[in-house]
């Protein structure tokens, strides 16, 4: 913890990031990270959708539930297995006053579907949209796509002349540090509009005076402020600096529960926790082996998952916000909550130094662990702890903990040998990460998330066949060959699905989802 006086001073900071006059319909936010950017298709991350959300929308949309409702398309219905056609809204405009046509709809898919595009293996599976008249747009399939509906949610509609206009037709390359003007300005259909973007500094919006749907709630601004401090943006809640925390560090939470003016809003997430592992490089990186990667060996791989006692994190590091799993699958829903599928490897040192042994480590080796020290909970000391457990077998690693920009950029780019990993959001059916994470890497955003570049063609076309089988018996088979098939391979070792618990002042009412997003026109604050 910080000392007080440090404490102080970090607040004093803070207080001038923060907008001066608090008044009652200003949402202050922290959180420990920072939106990447503001391109709605350069990154699939969490917070980074979190706050383009506020700004962009979708054809449809989740509702506190996350049942499917209208957003911007007020009906669709399937013609046939390979055809969609969905009305849109009328009398919707951007925030710049265009309206929104069949045309944009058409273009954002096309954008989407960029190579540097992050969610353009949800776009791909939307196959191609052609407009019908200024309100209409139709959806036709390559092949049958079992959660049609749950990839158009994946997709912010952008305006084509704004784009146009603006040269940002191409989405931003974040892999290789592009500017773009889509990445710093804003111009969607949603209740609030972007006032002004300081990366790493403060991000304010606007309720949007001109908004086509119904706010619940009245805030009128939203002031962002990233703290890394666990410390110090702990401090500024309990201080009144700040109204919410999207992300409380699980040691305070005891505290904040039982301070005046503070209260805890808990629930679990549907978010994986799990390590990926180099497996496509002959010569692994920043190991002391040389000429060969020991991350190839399935006895290796094991060796590590074997090495972890998960209940000690559980208990110890997350203070028992968490749920271990065997499934890499963010939510049980997508594993059918089936116990064999759930269940992990125990854990076993022993185990672990004998299958080391079996394949030529006796004495271990060394190997880096890169992670982020400010995206998931408590993800530095999770790394942190996993090299001490790790260090037990005669794995020395190194951790290598990096703010999420600097880490995603790097894994991107496949420069990593183990990596910390978390993924999740409102889809629970596992189709939203066997295409991503269990495919061999391909085209069209296929195993993009694949950064440990491993190549199982079982495992792929297994995958493949459920992405695209319609009936729900035999997808419900060929799903739990693909986690059996993980689960024998260690090609991903599953830690956790953790909990997400948010703090916020006492006058200030939110709506907390499983995964993980904050609707701010759903939020209320009232009288201090």
């Amino acid at each position: 913890m910080l000392s007080t006086k440090k404490t102080l001073l970090a607040l004093s900071l803070l207080s001038a990031a923060l907008l001066s006059p608090a008044h009652a319909q200003s949402l202050r936010w922290a959180g420990a990270g920072d939106p990447l950017t503001l391109d709605p298709y350069a990154q699939n991350e969490s917070l980074t959708n979190v706050f383009n959300g506020q700004v962009y929308e979708f054809l449809i949309a989740r509702d506190k539930q996350l049942n499917l409702v209208p957003q911007l398309a007020t009906e669709w219905k399937q013609n046939g297995p390979l055809k969609w056609t969905f009305k849109l809204r009328p009398g919707v405009k951007f925030h710049d006053g265009r309206a929104l046509t069949a045309d944009d709809v058409v273009f954002s898919l096309e954008r989407a579907k960029q190579p540097s595009s992050q969610i353009a293996v949800y776009a791909n599976a939307l196959g191609t949209a052609r407009k019908l008249d200024e309100l209409t747009v139709e959806f036709n399939l390559p092949k049958v796509n079992p959660i049609f509906l749950e990839h158009i949610n994946t997709l912010y509609i952008m305006s084509k002349g704004w784009a146009e206009a603006n040269k940002a037709t191409k989405t931003q390359d974040f892999a290789n540090k592009e500017e773009s003007y889509a990445a710093f300005n804003t111009n969607g259909t949603g209740p609030f509009q972007l006032v002004s973007r300081a990366p790493d500094n403060k991000t304010v919006y606007k309720r949007n005076s001109g908004y086509w749907g119904k706010i619940e709630g009245n805030v009128q601004e939203i002031v962002y402020t990233p703290i890394k401090s666990d410390a110090t943006r702990t401090a500024a809640l309990v201080s009144g600096e700040v109204d919410f925390v999207l992300d409380p560090s699980p040691r305070d939470l005891e505290k904040l529960a039982v301070t005046p003016g503070v209260k805890v809003i808990n629930g679990p997430e549907n978010r994986i926790i799990f390590l990926g592992l180099d497996q496509g490089r002959d010569e692994l990186l920043y190991s002391s082996v040389k000429g060969k990667n020991p991350l190839k060996d399935q006895r290796v791989r094991r060796a590590l998952y074997q090495a972890i006692d998960i209940e000690t994190i559980k208990t110890k590091l997350m203070n028992g916000q968490a749920a271990p799993t065997g499934a890499v699958v963010p939510s049980p829903l997508g594993s059918f909550n089936d116990p064999e599928i759930e269940r992990r490897l125990p854990f076993d040192a022993n185990a672990a130094k004998k299958l080391l042994a079996e394949a030529g480590y006796p004495q271990g080796f060394e190997v880096q662990l890169d992670c982020p020290n400010n995206r998931y909970v408590n993800d530095e000391r999770i790394c942190v702890t996993l090299a001490s457990q790790w260090a037990k077998i005669g794995i020395k690693t190194k951790v290598l903990a990096q703010p999420k920009a600097q880490f995603f950029n790097k894994v991107e780019k496949l420069d990593t040998s183990i990596y910390l990993f978390g993924w999740g959001g409102s889809i629970t059916d596992p189709e939203s990460i066997f295409t991503s994470h269990y495919r061999n890497r391909g085209e069209k955003g296929v195993g993009e998330y694949n950064r440990g570049n491993f190549k199982d063609d079982e495992l792929d076309a297994l995958a493949a066949a459920s992405s695209v089988e319609p009936d729900a018996e035999k997808r419900k088979a060929l799903i739990k060959q693909v986690f059996k098939r993980q689960a024998e391979q260690v090609h991903y070792i599953p830690l956790h699905r953790q909990f997400i618990p948010w703090a916020a002042r006492s006058n200030v009412t939110v709506v907390h989802r499983p995964d993980n997003w904050l609707e701010v026109r759903w939020v209320t604050i009232g009288a201090k």
